[in-house]
């Protein structure tokens, strides 16, 4: 029981430390050109 008193509190913490992460990417724009970094990788920038 005293487990559960232990790891609960630190399930919470490191959810909302997730939570705060993804709403922190998603303020700084990490996830405002999706089709472009899709295409970018089929682009060939070495000259032969």
């Amino acid at each position: 029981m005293t487990g559960l008193a232990f790891l609960i509190p630190v399930a919470l913490l490191m959810g909302l430390a997730g939570l705060g992460a993804f709403f922190w990417a998603l303020r700084s724009g990490q996830f405002e050109d999706m089709d472009g970094a899709a295409a970018r990788i089929l682009i060939d920038e070495e000259e032969p």
